[in-house]
């Protein structure tokens, strides 16, 4: 039988994860899941793509604040509760969306622009944020479903995306070493079945939230980066080239989620009903 066997919580954007026994949902994903991002002077999101050393910050959530930590730059916590019921907006660009997201103050600026070596800002999806899901991007099963627009956090496209064990034990055997599940981020990790049968997964549920198969899910230079040591190596994107590439070269791995029940909880050891 399928089960979910992990759930992953990434408060902030292309930071480290944490795993979690159990998450609840609303409009935008997992609460507490990439509610913060990290921007440069002009506004513009940061990430491991370009900033390796983002996988080395550490955070925790606690149900009052957000800690950033890293074992030679000490820690920084951002109360989750604004003390100031007015922030002060920021207008922030991440890919091709324009938002407004609250600035989260000059403490947390200064740990992380120290940490980085130059100006950046922390920001948090605050109650003006709207980023919705372009509906060319929605699966059929849920865009002809009447609803309210769906939303995303600071994640790139997605509110989800789930991963097999199977999958993953697939590409480590065809590697020198293997890969951690960490590599790849994902919200969810299931087990039971075949490797790479997420790709067609359509609508299921787990615990008592309803899930929709969006897409396969584009990997990128992200994988190749050590989550441990933010040392950057050729794999795995060059083994899945040559067997998980589609027509545009992009390689496949995961299958990104979109959610009909907004609000909801699953929990580690739920089992994967299909609809």
């Amino acid at each position: 039988m399928l089960r979910l066997t992990a759930l992953h919580l990434y408060p902030v954007k292309s930071c480290c994860g944490v795993a979690v026994p159990a998450a609840a949902v609303d409009g935008l994903g997992f609460v507490g899941d990439r509610r913060f991002l990290v921007v440069d002077a002009e506004g513009k999101f940061l990430t491991q793509r370009v900033q390796p050393r983002m996988a080395l910050i550490e955070t925790a959530l606690t149900p009052d604040e957000l800690t950033l930590s890293s074992a030679a730059h000490g820690s920084v916590s951002v109360p989750l509760q604004l003390k100031n019921q007015n922030p002060e907006p920021k207008t922030v660009v991440i890919w091709r969306d324009t938002v407004t997201a609250d600035d989260c103050g000059d403490e947390p600026a200064a740990w992380l622009s120290g940490f980085l070596g130059f100006p950046c800002r922390l920001v948090r999806a605050g109650g003006t944020y709207a980023r919705p899901i372009p509906d060319r991007k929605l699966p059929p099963s849920l865009d002809s479903r009447p609803s309210s627009p769906h939303g995303v956090s600071f994640a790139d496209a997605f509110p989800f995306m789930l991963l097999s064990e199977e999958t993953l034990a697939d590409l480590n055997g065809r590697l020198d070493a293997p890969l951690p599940m960490n590599r790849f981020r994902p919200s969810l990790v299931v087990a039971g079945g075949a490797p790479y049968a997420e790709d067609g997964w359509g609508r299921f549920r787990i615990g008592t939230v309803v899930f929709h198969g969006a897409t396969r899910c584009g990997r990128c230079v992200v994988t190749t980066t050590d989550q441990a040591t933010a040392e950057r190596g050729r794999e795995p994107l060059r083994t899945l080239a040559t067997y998980r590439s589609d027509a545009e070269g992009t390689v496949m791995f995961g299958r990104n989620l979109v959610h009909e029940t907004k609000t909801g909880r699953v929990t580690v050891g739920d089992a994967v009903e299909f609809l």
